[in-house]
């Protein structure tokens, strides 16, 4: 097997992998399509195998391309990670940093603090990650990421910020139409809403709240901000975080007693980071934005 096989070839094996075509590869990167077939013919040539066949649906991807592709995904991070260090060098605040966060911490929350972030140092560029799923720091597929759940490998430098409590709200124009639950067995008798498919948080909610579960959700999503659209528009009950309930008009925290969940909060970074004065500074300015959002739940 050829040793000298570039990135260039596997970022199109990627491109490939993700787009199911050569020439939606092609759109993707910017290249021709007759470029992705001989990067494709190269690594096939290189392994001695095909990588992919074709069908009426597209090129499906044999066992070895899939065997690949998270090779691939780790050699983009990292490419990704030499680009942003690299235009991120001397003591000046500037070049790129990639920050994760889920769905709702990313809308709901950041950016506010990073607007603020930008005005203070305007040669920084942010590159923010909305997602539910937690992101390998040590991959480098971000710099930074907020977290609902303390971090366990040892190369990263962590602050937990604390606490960002859950609670079950409503929109007073559905309560006005449908009652106030008084009792958790009066949520029986309301339009809840939940997720489709089950996460650690409703495994915990449904021991806690045995009726609280898949088959009790007259709306299902697994999206975090549609579930808090749901609530807003007055579809029905469902969990939100108290800080960003508070802040909308309308809305009405039900069985608060009952019905409290506590997510703790960390800011992760890679500890080889540390001394980079971009990931310092968006460091810092999630941590004070981040203890200024759990301290609005308390207040």
């Amino acid at each position: 097997m050829d040793k000298t096989i570039g990135w260039e070839l596997y970022r199109t094996l990627l491109a490939v992998l993700t787009e199911g075509s050569l020439s939606g590869a092609a759109r993707a990167l910017g290249i021709t399509q007759p470029t992705v077939g001989r990067h494709i013919a190269a690594l096939e040539g290189s392994f001695k195998q095909p990588l992919f066949t074709r069908s009426q649906t597209g090129l499906l991807p044999t066992e070895t391309a899939l065997a690949l592709r998270g090779y691939a995904e780790a050699m983009q991070h990292t490419a990704a990670a030499l680009e942003r260090a690299a235009t991120g060098q001397g003591q000046a605040v500037n070049g790129t940093v990639r920050i994760s966060a889920s769905e709702i911490i990313a809308v709901e929350v950041l950016p506010t603090a990073l607007a603020q972030l930008r005005q203070a140092h305007p040669q920084l560029r942010i590159e923010l990650l909305a997602t539910d799923k937690v992101q390998d720091l040590l991959q480098r597929e971000a710099d930074i990421a907020v977290r609902m759940t303390a971090p366990k490998q040892d190369q990263l430098i962590a602050r937990r910020i604390g606490h960002v409590e859950l609670g079950a709200y409503a929109h007073a124009d559905y309560l006005h139409q449908h009652g106030t639950p008084s009792t958790q067995d009066d949520l029986s008798r309301h339009a809840l809403i939940g997720f489709d498919v089950p996460t650690p948080f409703l495994r915990a909610a449904s021991k806690q709240l045995p009726g609280w579960n898949r088959e009790a959700f007259a709306l299902r999503t697994d999206s975090n901000l549609a579930q808090l659209a749901m609530i807003r528009a007055g579809c029905g009950i469902g969990f939100c975080q108290v800080a960003l309930a508070i802040r909308t008009p309308g809305l009405v925290r039900v069985l608060p007693r009952q019905l409290s969940f506590q997510l703790e909060t960390w800011v992760t970074m890679h500890e080889d980071l540390r001394t980079s004065p971009r990931c310092k500074a968006t460091f810092d300015a999630l941590v004070a934005c981040l203890l200024a959002h759990t301290q609005a739940s308390q207040s």
